[in-house]
């Protein structure tokens, strides 16, 4: 059966705490056009869908049309395939369930999945990146939060209800720092954007010792890096503790589920080697020996806005067709 050609495109959102990104994607995964606008301009949901609309209309209209567009992707902090919905997002300004697939498709007339950014990222890696050939494998992404997807037997692992691989809310010390989540001690406390900067900010308070960080006006994951460049001592040791967190709560996860790799993405993860060697090395001294030495730690080749907007168009190729106007 040839494939209509007027229905050979797709568009991929990918939602964050800074920006929303949205792109046409063709079927070989090229990058027609792409935009993006401030998130958080619109704290209220139904303004946020009302322009979020509007500019996916205008970016249709402007590339091919609206009958060139099969499907929408979206990949969303806290977003649940399986339902559709934002669920009860720790980060977001939007709180409870919020109907995200239903409310863009009402508007669009088009058919829409939504799902977790991290889902959304590894099928990018599955399909155009590092995880390319595998089958068994997790993609962890550092960033504003701490999320992740598995990938079993080449098709990603959700669980009954959606909630699968939500390693940044395990536990990682019971009577730990609070958690967006309600809970204590959650692993994205220590290894997110936020708990990297409460971890140098405590460490700056228990010591008198020199440190760039201290004279940094906006101190943040990537500044801390680049004092590591520098051969800051406190920044290094910073990571070296997230790092030691990360590998432990990893080594448990692997224990698990023995994947082939381990793929980290997000900004977090361009901390590179301060942050991955002493990640690794707690990971191979924890992780169940049948397994050790035997997962690949890699970091995505595909850029951030790449991974981001791939991942939700493929998210978009899963969509059951659907129009309004049919």
């Amino acid at each position: 059966m040839i494939q209509n050609v007027s229905t050979i495109r797709v568009i991929g959102i990918n939602i964050s705490l800074s920006a929303t990104t949205y792109a046409i994607v063709d079927v070989r995964g090229n990058i027609i056009a792409q935009e993006e606008f401030p998130t958080l301009e619109h704290p209220n949901i139904n303004e946020y869908i009302s322009f979020l609309s509007y500019k996916l209309m205008e970016i249709m209209e402007a590339n091919g049309g609206f009958e060139s567009i099969r499907s929408v992707g979206v990949g969303v902090l806290s977003g649940n395939f399986v339902t559709g919905r934002i669920e009860h997002s720790p980060a977001l300004p939007w709180k409870g369930d919020v109907p995200l697939a239903k409310l863009l498709r009402d508007r669009l007339g088009k058919a829409v999945a939504v799902g977790n950014n991290a889902h959304a990222r590894a099928l990018g890696e599955h399909a155009y990146g590092s995880a390319r050939g595998m089958s068994n494998f997790i993609v962890i992404t550092l960033g504003d939060g701490l999320g992740s997807c598995v990938f079993s037997n080449g098709r990603p692992h959700l669980g009954r209800d959606g909630f699968a691989g939500e390693i940044g809310h395990v536990c990682i010390n019971p009577n730990g720092r609070q958690c967006g989540c309600g809970e204590r001690g959650c692993l994205e406390t220590y290894c997110a954007h936020n708990g990297i900067i409460m971890t140098a900010r405590k460490l700056m308070e228990q010591s008198d010792k020199p440190s760039l960080m201290r004279d940094s006006e906006n101190l943040t994951p990537e500044a801390i890096t680049a004092f590591c460049e520098q051969g800051d001592e406190m920044a290094i040791e910073v990571y070296r503790r997230t790092g030691q967190m990360l590998g432990m709560g990893l080594s448990a996860y692997a224990s698990v589920m023995n994947p082939e790799a381990i793929i980290f993405t997000g900004g977090v993860s361009k901390a590179g080697h301060w942050l991955l060697e002493p990640a690794r090395q707690t990971f191979e001294e924890n992780v169940f020996h049948n397994v050790r030495g035997k997962v690949k730690f890699l970091t995505s080749t595909l850029t951030d806005v790449e991974r981001n907007v791939l991942g939700a168009s493929a998210l978009a190729w899963e969509a059951e067709e659907y129009s309004l106007f049919i």
